[in-house]
């Protein structure tokens, strides 16, 4: 539960701790004082959005951390699987908002985001506000209420799977019908492509091997007159290089004997007359290998203007060009089993709305039970909530698939005896809209276990009897959950277990909110001023002892 709440330069609140019971608490105060500043400030932790516009005028942040305490086994949970660690079954949440427009999120003083917070939030907190009751004004939206009433999730999950099933495999037949319409002039594109490259037989690089040997081909002739005049100048005749060297070695063998450094000399020599000989090998077998032959050069050159042609008209390198011709090969098998494809999605089609179509009937039938208690438990609240002859009843049209099923559920009443139950936007008054949702709330209560309920002015249109019916049932639903309830009602107040009030102040040319929590004195003051106004009278004050007398004794 929200034990306590810490804000600082949050709007018109400089500076304010706000202690919380574990049961029923009731903020009241004149309006304009700031209750709804409070409830921005919550928001705020449960990391709903929040603008730079609320930090107080002249501060460079707004400062707002909840501490939670006694935390339930589904904040346990959240907590473990977001891997935030606790201790002492309580955790601090806090936010940060600056002035210039950014805002810091923190658990246990740790950094996190503001989405962590936000989920998070929705397991700590459930805030009722006056917008909430636009709910019940959109039709589109009592299918959620009546399935989280029913509590089951499984009928949904299971109908939705089948669904999602049912629409990815209508997509990709619609697509392969779509392509098949536009197939003709792409598959003439695509066989001519495939017509064209296929028989080549392109090889990845061929391009680069082919102009090296083309080039070499068409030069074959200086290369072999360049080789043949290499080899002369070391072999060819007795004044080449290795007569040169022959001689040389006669001339050292004669002194060997008698000149010891020679034999090192002829040694040298004589191993670079054999380097040379096997040069001059050498150069005249290149020669001879490339002997001019115009068929090969015919050949290659071809190759190499094809290669050449398709890389200008394709405007891609020869591995592109490849890549092209593989993908069109691909595509065109496929584009030729198309029609086999479409068959099996028609088949797979039907079969998957044959599954959907029975899960959804299964849904019905589910939320056809779930109405008749969900109509049960709602009139009953209503009933207590002084609404006696009300009648309410969940009406459900069938219709085409959708995420929801086949179902469109409106909720009707009738609020008057004799009168036939009409849709809740067209006859329900604001008074009668805030009664309602306090009844959806209670029963929506039992299907999960959010510990704080926030009900911001759930009295709004409401007085006298319904007024002190809606103070008991908020007393109630405080003996399982934690409550906060912004009230204008004295019948709704001096129901409360801890009463705080929110004052505006003036202090020197500032106006500031505070909230202070009351005894019982300053809560007989604080009741006798919403029942009668400022400055009340004995008797009224002694009437709101009376009230809170009373209450405390049914207690």
């Amino acid at each position: 539960m929200l034990r306590e709440l810490y804000i600082e330069d949050l709007a018109v609140i400089k500076n304010a701790s706000i202690p919380l019971e574990e049961n029923f608490n009731a903020f009241t105060g004149e309006t304009g004082a700031g209750k709804s500043i409070l409830i921005n400030g919550i928001n705020a932790v449960l990391g709903q959005r929040v603008t730079k516009d609320i930090v107080r005028t002249g501060s460079e942040k707004a400062l707002i951390t909840a501490l939670f305490t006694d935390l339930s086994d589904s904040v346990k949970a959240k907590l473990d699987e977001l891997g935030i660690s606790y201790s002492d079954d309580e955790i601090t949440v806090t936010r940060e908002i600056h002035a210039d427009g950014g805002s810091i999120a923190r658990i246990n003083n740790r950094a996190t985001t503001v989405s962590v917070l936000r989920e998070l939030g929705a397991v700590l907190i459930n805030i009722h506000g006056q917008h909430d009751n636009q709910i019940l004004m959109a039709p589109e939206r009592h299918i959620a209420i009546l399935d989280s009433f029913g509590g089951d999730d499984s009928f949904i999950e299971d109908y939705r799977k089948s669904f999602r099933e049912l629409q990815q495999c209508a997509r990709k037949l619609a697509e392969l019908k779509k392509l098949e319409q536009q197939a003709s002039d792409r598959m003439i594109y695509l066989q001519t492509v495939v017509d064209e490259i296929g028989p080549l037989e392109l090889e990845p690089d061929e391009d680069i091997q082919i102009e090296e040997e083309y080039r070499m081909l068409k030069n074959s002739t200086d290369i072999i007159e360049a080789l043949m005049a290499s080899k002369n100048c070391i072999s060819s005749d007795d004044e080449c290089i290795v007569s040169g060297l022959n001689d040389t070695e006669a001339l050292l063998e004669g002194v060997t004997d008698v000149y010891s450094p020679a034999v090192a000399l002829l040694e040298r020599i004589h191993s670079i007359n054999i380097e040379l000989s096997d040069i001059a090998s050498e150069l005249s077998h290149c020669a001879s290998s490339l002997e001019i032959d115009e068929e090969t050069f015919s050949t290659i050159s071809a190759r190499r203007d094809i290669i050449s042609t398709l890389k200008r008209k394709y405007n891609r390198g020869l591995n592109e060009v490849i890549t092209m011709y593989e993908e069109a090969a691909e595509e065109l098998d496929s584009m030729e089993n198309s029609s086999e494809m479409i068959e099996k999605l028609t088949a797979e089609r039907k079969r998957l709305l044959e599954e959907t179509t029975e899960k959804a009937k299964k849904l019905s039938e589910y939320r056809a039970r779930t109405a008749e208690k969900f109509v049960s438990r709602v009139a009953e609240e209503l009933k207590f909530l002084d609404m006696p002859n009300v009648i309410i009843e969940v009406k459900n049209e069938k219709g085409k698939l959708s995420t929801n099923g086949m179902d469109s559920v409106e909720f009707l009443i009738s609020a008057n005896k004799g009168e036939e139950p009409k849709p809740i936007a067209k006859i329900a008054s604001g008074g009668e809209l805030s009664r309602i949702m306090l009844a959806l709330k209670t029963v929506l209560a039992d299907q999960d276990d959010i510990p704080t309920l926030i009900f911001d002015e759930i009295d709004t249109g409401v007085s006298g009897r319904a007024a002190q019916k809606i103070g008991i049932k908020l007393q109630e639903i405080s003996a399982h959950r934690q409550v906060l309830c912004v009230t204008h009602l004295s019948q709704i107040a001096v129901m409360a277990d801890n009463h705080l009030l929110i004052e505006k102040k003036t202090k020197g040319d500032r106006t500031a909110t505070d909230v202070t929590k009351l005894d019982k004195a300053g809560r007989i003051r604080e009741i006798a001023r919403i029942m009668s106004g400022e400055n009340p009278s004995e008797l009224m004050l002694k009437n709101a002892e009376e009230l809170l007398d009373t209450n405390r004794r049914k207690k």
